[in-house]
């Protein structure tokens, strides 16, 4: 018979096999399972095996003896855990078949129910209501079942006990289910707390449509813990989380707050086609279609559009989607957003900034007021703060030099706009010079230092679009042509707000086409601004989910749209 090994340093209990390979780790064990063998015990690598001691084999004894008293204890625990999960298993299915038995009916003699939304149940504490919704939370509690219901206008804790609570569709009840219930409401007791501060005692309710459990059931699908690929597929379940319809509540406030603020300056909403024949940022981001036979694009923005409108309706604003077919997967782009554009006439570049600073903080000031938006802004950012005005002035010029004096470089790019690497294949990073475009890092990280909203202002014509108001400036290094544009920057999330003054002159921005390889026949309508009465006027295009993630503390603008469609990702 060949012995069997222990190894006391290098040996296992659970993975080992007796052998000289795989010794055990303790005498006990392998006295337990081989009551016969013949063993060999080492202290560790450094002892030679040997047979063990009579003490040793005797204090063994006693282990293997605990052992087999271990196994057999846990062997009767496990038969009583499965007898009791049988029983518990057979008094449920009792109940389920018990329950099947019971019909609820409305009762007559109770005073009519009010039929009402969620969100104005208030007046209605102390009277019979009835409301519908989703099963947002479910509680089974001695014989008494709480459910938070979800109807989109807030959430009603419901309370079902005795026989309402004893039915078969309560006991089966899953969430995401949905449900009518019907009751009377009642202010919850005092050190209770319950949405709304009331909550609603049922006396009769009903599943309207039934969620499945099990493997599909709604949090098997999905949860906090799910990849990020998964929740952008299941984007139309996640809409249902408290976080993600806070959000959306918060954007319909803050549009609401937009238009309230724009009117109250005497701007006029208008709807300019997204469907367009000509381009406004360039045509490398512009999404192409055939429109009956002819080129046509995605609108990239309204402006265009918004100008022709200011002889006739005066200063204009639209709430419309743009369109970027720019390959970024940046956390603060989209390839469609909600574009909220404005065009005023008979302004100068400081009436145009002064109004944009004024919109914002007058719209902000609106939901902080309100006390429906000002709940949602402390839910979703608590630590808050409305911005200071004035807003921090700061030229391109003045912020190239700030930037180098805090010693934030940007990639070095040869001729083609490749990024140059050093010998370690590092990106080279070289100190910022007038005529550089700021790089989106730099301008973040130089607006979370300033910690307030900036306008950077006066940007090379170069880096600008063909409409824009130019200004001539002599340097050290000659003239240099600026615009009179500006980028609003908030912190931590960067540009927001695009403006600019526009061409007023028709003959410039003829030159302007040219300059620009443009083919002016396509914008006749556009030119004839500058023909039929011309005048100086600006505008701006605001990206309301930047706007919302600086609101609303989201990492990423995706957050911040209904269905966000970015590179790659068109559904659902």
């Amino acid at each position: 018979m060949a012995p069997i090994y222990v190894d006391e340093a290098a040996g296992s209990d659970d993975t080992g096999k007796g052998s000289q390979e795989a010794p055990y780790q303790s005498l006990a064990f392998a006295l337990y399972t081989h009551p016969d063998g013949q063993f060999q015990i080492r202290k560790d690598a450094d002892t030679p095996y040997d047979e063990p001691t009579q003490s040793a084999l005797k204090k063994a004894k006693k282990g293997a003896d605990g052992i087999e008293k271990k196994k057999k204890k846990a062997e009767e625990l496990a038969q009583r855990e499965a007898k009791e999960k049988a029983e518990a298993r057979e008094r449920k299915e009792k109940k389920l078949e018990e329950s099947k038995k019971i019909v609820l009916q409305e009762d007559p003699g109770l005073p009519k129910a009010t039929k009402a939304k969620i969100a104005n149940l208030t007046p209605l504490r102390s009277q019979r209501v009835r409301t519908s919704g989703w099963v947002h939370r479910l509680r089974d509690q001695k014989e008494i079942i709480f459910i938070v219901l979800r109807d989109g206008t807030g959430y009603l804790q419901c309370v079902l006990s005795g026989q309402v609570a004893q039915t078969y569709e309560a006991l089966t009840l899953t969430l995401e289910s949905t449900i009518e219930v019907v009751g009377t409401l009642k202010v919850v007791p005092e050190g209770q707390t319950a949405p709304g501060g009331h909550e609603l005692v049922v006396d009769y309710w009903k599943v309207l449509g039934a969620a499945p459990g099990g493997d599909e059931a709604f949090t098997n699908r999905l949860n906090e813990k799910s990849d990020p690929s998964i929740q952008a597929d299941l984007r139309h379940l996640v809409l249902r989380g408290e976080t993600a319809s806070a959000v959306l509540k918060l954007r319909a406030a803050l549009l609401a707050g937009f238009r309230s603020s724009l009117t109250s300056h005497d701007l006029l909403e208008v709807t300019p086609p997204c469907l367009v024949q000509t381009q406004v940022e360039g045509g490398a981001t512009l999404f192409k279609l055939d429109y009956y036979g002819q080129p046509a694009f995605l609108t990239q923005s309204s402006q265009l559009y918004l100008e022709t409108c200011l002889p006739s309706l005066g200063d204009v604003f639209c709430v419309q989607e743009s369109f970027r077919a720019e390959n970024s997967h940046t956390r603060r782009h989209l390839a469609e957003y909600t574009h909220l554009e404005a065009e005023l006439a008979f302004i100068t570049f400081n009436d145009l900034m002064t109004h944009i600073e004024a919109i914002i903080c007058e719209t902000v000031d609106k939901l902080l007021a309100d006390p429906a938006s000002a709940t949602l802004i402390k839910q979703l950012n608590p630590g808050f703060v409305k911005p200071e005005r004035p807003f921090l002035r700061l030229s391109y010029v003045d912020a190239i030099e700030w930037l180098n004096k805090h010693d934030i470089k940007h990639e070095a790019e040869d001729a083609d706009g490749n990024v140059i690497k050093d010998e370690q294949g590092n990106p080279v990073m070289v100190e910022h010079k007038v005529g550089d475009d700021i790089a989106e890092a730099a301008e973040r990280r130089m607006t979370d230092i300033l910690a307030r909203p900036v306008f950077l202002y006066g940007f090379p014509a170069e880096l600008k679009a063909f409409y824009m108001k130019k200004i001539k400036t002599e340097g050290e290094q000659g003239s240099t042509t600026f615009t009179e544009s500006c980028d609003l920057l908030m912190p931590g999330v960067g540009e927001i707000v695009g403006g600019s003054m526009r061409i007023a002159d028709a003959d410039e921005m003829i030159a302007a086409y040219k300059r620009e390889g443009i083919d002016p026949e396509p914008y006749y309508w556009y030119t004839d601004q500058r023909k039929y009465g011309t005048c100086e006027h600006g505008g701006y295009g605001l990206g309301v989910e930047r706007l919302l993630a600086w609101l609303a503390n989201r990492y990423t603008v995706r957050e911040c749209s209904l269905y966000p469609r970015w590179p790659g990702r068109a559904t659902p």
